[in-house]
């Protein structure tokens, strides 16, 4: 290596391109938006004048739109894109890398089966990264037995599969995903037989961990295999337990050794204590728990943390943020390096919106250009000390290459399990500032969030990195009740966030940007675009029944500014999801979805709010299952929307359905009742708006009126919709 390489970055930074397009069709849209309001000023009817409360509703609807486009613009105005350089990395800093702890949470083995949490687990457990530098740790937070065994037969399968990855550079290092995906060698017999072999050891291993899953408890030959069982014998239920704690694969031992003869990360399984009188915080307490007892054993600088589900699909990740975190130039700048969510079982034209294209390749890079993105809660590298409450100061600068010289007290496995227990214990935090300084933070369901935006006011850099090679890939959610549940509790976290004192506009005033500020906003305030939406979709539809114009004519010129608005900004929606790398029809799909969170998710997230603020309602947390029965599965492959369950979610959706089409039957009626032309009928505007809604809706109809399978509406949510849509046409008409 030559003397220049020496000094060359280790990562580059570079603003998006072609910007100028994206500013022109900003500045456009906003000034249709001030003629909009122009319109609806100007046009405001009398006090006496039937309608002037519903125009006056759609005027603050409108505004609000407007303000929710003009925050979400500011977070995409300047974009920025990184690269790393791995290979300077290496020829760098090979010998003097820092140690990796990665934290890996399951809850429930019946929604996060032991088979999907291992594959995750032995995915990162073979990364290409010193074995002696890495360590592993699973926090079971539904303290369960079944979990454990699958850990134990992870643990031995990890002694063939480690070798076999690196000798044969397997990617993706999940067994499941690998022989998934991969074909069988044909072309060297050596490597045929040692893929077959490692094929029948890990379908072998799957199976007996599926039959004892299946079980339900651990026969009593196996129970004597490990004595981590017998913690069992004290376990009363998942929610009374004393801390489970068991290194399964030391890897400062020297005979923990893989088949070749080389050393193994190290491995352990954490189920921390729980009592019915103590709060366990959810996947915050889950984490801090794991950064205490970590610190003890392992305590690497750098901290991996990933959701069971989202296994490691490029083995190199870690060498990738250790990039932006050991540059000399900025590397101690950086508190976390934020990955983007991906899926492998999505649909092929993503048929409930769950690839989050946009918001990984439009929105984060553009919190990034503004001050850094936000933590999304997987796939993050953190530095510990960061993490840990600690100030960013200059001096960190001096800290960058004593990682390297941490150390841990060498001590016997035992020892170490006896005395780390009590970092997981209920009472440890008592009386700390755990939760409140340092770890994760308390009290919300998107303690990500908060935790991220935490570090960012101490003065840490964030950083958003979209990898080649997809660093992660996990499970979107394949039913349409799964996708509402999941954001219902993402947009209710994140309401509660703004109406906090961690509101990033209080919180971080003077300790980062406004820019980066107001980059929070549009998903702090999803809970709210429920009201002004819900008032789009049904005002509009019964006012048409009444007889009540919202809009201009056609052959009005302040047509001009709706239709270019809409069609300016639907087209650029469009553009930029293909760009993304989706389709016409999965655009459309998330058209659909879009619509669904903001009248039922959104909704609910709302109201939570809302009764928690009067003191009626404490904070609750939902697991989205991440594994689906093969009929439900089929369907989504077929793209066929999955109802199935009966949910007030589901109640909403049909009603507001059923209200357009009978608001769309009524408009045309006086259409054609009164002998007016398009152009010159004042409804036009109006019965367009329904007809839209009404295609938008035709999964809807279909799984109320025409299916049979079981994925299909409900007979009580029909009954309830249908009632409830005619109640409300009624009223409107009489």
């Amino acid at each position: 290596m030559g003397n220049n390489d020496e000094h060359l970055p280790l990562f580059t930074t570079t603003p998006a391109k072609a910007r100028i397009p994206f500013k022109f069709y900003a500045h456009s849209v906003f000034v249709g938006i001030c003629l909009i309001f122009v319109y609806r000023v100007r046009y405001i009817p009398a006090k006496e004048e039937a309608g002037r409360w519903a125009w006056m509703g759609m005027f603050l609807s409108e505004l609000w739109f407007s303000l929710y486009w003009f925050v979400t613009m500011s977070m995409r105005w300047n974009p920025i894109y990184r690269r790393a350089f791995k290979d300077r990395l290496s020829l760098r800093y090979e010998k003097a890398l820092p140690g990796i702890d990665i934290f890996v949470c399951t809850a429930d083995p019946v929604v996060e089966p032991p088979a999907l949490v291992i594959n995750t687990v032995l995915s990162v457990l073979a990364y290409d990264y010193p074995p002696q530098k890495l360590a592993v740790y699973l926090s079971d937070d539904g303290g369960s037995d079944l979990t454990f065994y699958a850990m134990l037969e992870a643990s031995r399968f990890a002694k063939t599969w480690l070798p076999f990855c690196k000798k044969f550079k397997v990617e993706p290092r999940s067994p499941e995903a690998y022989f998934r995906t991969a074909a069988e060698p044909h072309g060297d017999p050596v490597m045929a037989n040692d893929w077959s072999s490692v094929k029948k050891a890990y379908e072998n291993m799957k199976q007996r961990v599926e039959t004892v899953t299946k079980l339900g408890q651990i026969p009593e030959e196996i129970r004597k295999e490990h004595k981590g069982f017998s913690e069992w014998n004290l376990v009363a239920n998942r929610r009374d337990h004393q801390t489970i704690l068991q290194i399964l694969i030391d890897g400062k031992d020297p005979t923990a050794l893989d088949m070749e003869g080389q050393s193994l990360p190290t491995l352990v399984y954490l189920a921390r204590e729980k009592r019915p009188q103590y709060h366990h915080n959810f996947k915050a307490g889950a984490m801090n728990a794991l950064i205490r007892v970590s610190s003890r054993i392992s305590n690497g600088p750098i901290i991996l943390n990933l959701d069971c589900d989202m296994y490691s699909s490029d083995s190199e990740t870690v060498r990738d943020a250790l990039c932006f975190f050991m540059d000399e130039e900025k590397g101690h700048e950086v508190g976390y390096v934020q990955f983007p969510y991906t899926f492998e079982n999505l649909s092929k034209n993503d048929l409930y919106g769950g690839s989050l294209n946009v918001i990984m390749k439009v929105d984060l890079p553009g919190q990034d250009g503004n001050g850094g993105p936000i933590y999304i809660g997987s796939g993050c590298f953190h530095r510990r000390e960061s993490l840990c409450g600690k100030k960013y100061s200059e001096e960190c600068k001096k800290d960058l290459m004593v990682w390297n010289g941490i150390m841990v007290e060498e001590s016997a496995a035992s020892v170490l399990e006896n005395t780390c227990k009590i970092l997981a214990s209920c009472t440890y935090e008592e009386k700390t500032l755990w939760g409140k300084e340092m770890g994760l933070k308390y009290g919300c369901p998107v303690e990500d969030v908060i935790t991220g935006l935490a570090v960012q006011c101490r003065g840490w850099r964030s950083i958003y990195f979209y990898p080649e090679r997809k660093a992660f890939l996990g499970l979107a959610p394949t039913t349409l009740l799964q996708t509402l549940v999941q954001h219902k509790r993402w947009s209710e976290g994140d309401f509660q966030i703004f109406l906090s004192r961690y509101n990033p506009l209080v919180s971080g005033y003077k300790k980062i940007p406004l820019k980066l500020q107001l980059s929070y906003c549009p998903y702090l305030l999803w809970a709210p675009n429920c009201l002004a939406t819900l008032y789009y979709v049904a005002v509009p539809s019964l006012c048409l029944l009444r007889g009540i114009p919202l809009f201009p004519k056609i052959s009005s010129a302040w047509v001009l500014p709706f239709a270019f608005v809409i069609i300016v900004h639907r087209a650029y929606s469009l553009g930029e999801f293909i760009w993304c790398g989706g389709t016409f029809q999965g655009w459309w799909n998330e058209q659909r979805i879009w619509l669904f969170k903001r009248i039922s998710s959104y909704v609910f997230a709302f109201y939570d709010n809302i009764l928690k603020l009067l003191g009626l309602t404490d904070v609750a947390f939902a697991i989205t299952a991440k594994v689906a029965e093969s009929d439900v599965s089929q369907r989504n492959v077929q793209e066929i929307m999955e109802f199935g369950a009966s949910s007030p979610m589901f109640t909403i959706i049909a009603t507001l359905a059923l209200l357009n089409a009978f608001c769309f039957v009524g408009g045309m009626k006086r259409v054609i009742m009164d002998l007016q032309t398009w152009f010159s009928n004042p409804f036009t505007l109006q019965i367009l708006l329904c007809a839209l809604l009404v295609i938008i809706n035709l999964p809807v109809y279909q799984g109320l009126f025409l299916r049979k399978d079981k994925g299909r509406m409900p007979t009580s949510v029909t009954h309830w919709s249908l009632m409830f849509a005619v109640l409300a046409c009624a009223l409107a008409r009489y």
